[in-house]
């Protein structure tokens, strides 16, 4: 597997009471789970003094994370999990609120195919939510990479080949495939700003659209578009410091007004609000992402790479 790293030294700040290191690496899935994930990747984090960082992760597709030393008190909306070591979401609209110790966390993001094909339940029922995945009915059959993904003495290679074993073993390829391939093909174009024209586009009528988005985007296909431009305005403000948030925003936002009402919903804060906070492993991530991977945010992600 293609395996690419970045490193990020961490600074003193008001948020972050002590000195930090970030390190993420991106291993890309092997062919047969093309379009199935976003990555599987491993962020370590150290921490200095026994302290914690805290930060908001932007809406993303669904995700599985394995922790090996702190485990984090995350929130989305009204879920939390304090000290879990296995932390699953579904695909959001929210932030995820975190606060994090020195730890070693494997990821898994599932991108729409890969929800239908390997978790396989209806994604609105579990849209922005977070659960500890061992005792949720629907994410406790991955509980069995724990023991690896989380065992300090385990070389990589046996890491990324338990993944790929577990993967394949849960693979249930299902009958909407070719349906969310299109679909998630015109979301990532930004090419439509209606659900007629996104429809047209995926060569379904607006009924099927919505039952396939519902069933494995986790939202309406008009909530998924508007996430999609928020999006790309989010990372190109986080990729360009200093920038103004007009100078981030999509080209598709009539006015700064739309613009910062539609930050509220998706960030729970205003854009300044956002701006004023440390982002200690979010603006290092999204940076890492978009410089070894191509894209800055799982949401900007298409089915094939």
């Amino acid at each position: 597997m293609r395996e690419k790293r970045h490193n990020v030294a961490g600074v003193k700040d008001v948020d972050c009471p002590a000195p930090y290191r970030v390190e993420a690496t991106f291993h890309a899935p092997p062919e047969r789970f093309e379009g199935c994930f976003t990555s599987f990747y491993t962020l370590e984090l150290d921490v200095a003094e026994n302290g914690t960082v805290r930060d908001w992760l932007q809406p993303e597709w669904g995700n599985i994370r394995f922790f090996a030393g702190s485990c984090p008190d995350a929130q989305i909306g009204a879920s939390r999990v304090r000290s879990m070591c296995f932390n699953a979401t579904g695909p959001s609209s929210r932030p995820c609120r975190f606060e994090l110790g020195s730890s070693r966390m494997w990821g898994i993001g599932f991108l729409p195919l890969g929800w239908a094909r390997f978790v396989g339940a209806d994604a609105y029922r579990h849209a922005n939510v977070i659960c500890d995945g061992a005792s949720h009915p629907v994410f406790a059959k991955f509980n069995t990479l724990e023991p690896v993904l989380g065992d300090p003495d385990a070389s990589t290679e046996d890491q990324l080949a338990a993944i790929c074993e577990t993967m394949d073993r849960l693979a249930r390829p299902h009958r909407d495939e070719p349906k969310v391939v299109r679909v998630h093909t015109a979301l990532v174009s930004g090419e439509h700003v209606t659900v007629n024209q996104l429809a047209d586009a995926c060569a379904m009528s607006i009924r099927t659209l919505e039952r396939v988005c519902r069933r494995h985007f986790g939202f309406t296909p008009k909530l998924l578009m508007r996430r999609q431009r928020f999006m790309r305005s989010l990372t190109s403000f986080m990729l360009h410091a200093g920038s103004r948030w007009t100078e981030a925003m999509d080209r598709d936002y009539h006015d700064q007004a739309q613009f910062t009402r539609e930050f509220c919903e998706f960030m729970t804060m205003t854009p300044s609000e956002y701006a004023a906070l440390e982002h200690p492993i979010l603006s290092s991530f999204v940076e890492a992402r978009a410089r070894t991977w191509g894209s800055a945010a799982q949401t900007l992600d298409g089915p094939a790479r």
